[in-house]
């Protein structure tokens, strides 16, 4: 004989509620990053990063358009002529300078290197900041101070480089003088100076902003602002290296 038990009624409680309304929510992600990640600060870190970028992007500009300018200055006066009377023709007063290429060179190549070594700095602090959230976990033990060394060793390291690079630099312009070729003796002098000396500028200026940087790891600040001064002193030098190229190319095959 079947016998009919009665329906029996499951109650389903609302997400979020349990016994006594406390329930377990999901946990949410990206908060309590603390000093070693971004955390709940994310947002304002990558504000800042972008604002870095901005600045960085507008300071490269203004560069650029200062060393077009000296580019088209340097077109023009090149291909100037002036009237001589006694010929009774335009000639060119143009002088070429013989510029001490091998030393040049060696310059070139001591600021490609530091490119090399300034990249393994932007490297060493990507990687700090990819294991940051590792942190804290159990079971996972990380080398801070392993992590952190080899950012600084890598922006120490490009520091002297390009401080020899501005040595290097002042060895060619005692070169120059001793051949002769001085600011103002014309022609394509006046502009060798001056496109070196304006990018030695520059250069000096990242360096400064090298040393800020090795300060910032001495002090061991958050690694979101290593990040950044990292990230723009990175581009930048990059920058400076192009640059330089760019210049010496001119000044060499359009002498």
């Amino acid at each position: 004989m079947a016998v009919i038990s009665p329906p029996i009624g499951i109650k389903r409680e609302r997400p979020g509620t349990g016994q006594g309304g406390g329930g377990v929510l999901p946990p949410a992600f990206g908060g309590g990053g603390g000093d070693s990640g971004p955390g709940d600060g994310s947002d304002d870190y990558v504000r800042r990063l972008n604002r870095a970028r901005l600045t960085l992007l507008l300071a490269l500009g203004s560069i650029s358009i200062l060393f077009v300018t000296f580019t088209i200055i340097f077109a023009l006066r090149h291909d100037s002529a002036v009237w001589d009377r006694h010929a009774g023709r335009y000639v060119r007063n143009w002088v070429p300078v013989t510029l001490p290429v091998r030393l040049l060179l060696i310059n070139t190549l001591v600021l490609l290197v530091s490119s090399l070594s300034i990249e393994m700095a932007r490297r060493s602090v990507r990687r700090e900041m990819a294991l940051a959230p590792l942190r804290g976990m159990p079971g996972i033990a990380l080398d801070d101070d392993g992590i952190g060394r080899g950012g600084a060793v890598w922006i120490v390291i490009t520091a002297t480089l390009g401080l020899m690079f501005l040595g290097g630099q002042w060895l060619a312009w005692n070169a120059l003088r001793a051949h002769g070729f001085y600011i103002d003796s014309g022609g394509a002098s006046p502009f060798v100076y001056l496109l070196t000396a304006a990018h030695a500028v520059h250069l000096a200026g990242g360096i400064l902003v090298l040393l800020y940087a090795g300060g910032i790891f001495m002090l061991r600040r958050t690694i979101e602002q290593r990040r950044i001064v990292v990230e723009v002193a990175g581009w930048y030098w990059h920058f400076m290296g192009v640059l330089w190229v760019y210049i010496f190319a001119l000044l060499e095959f359009g002498r």
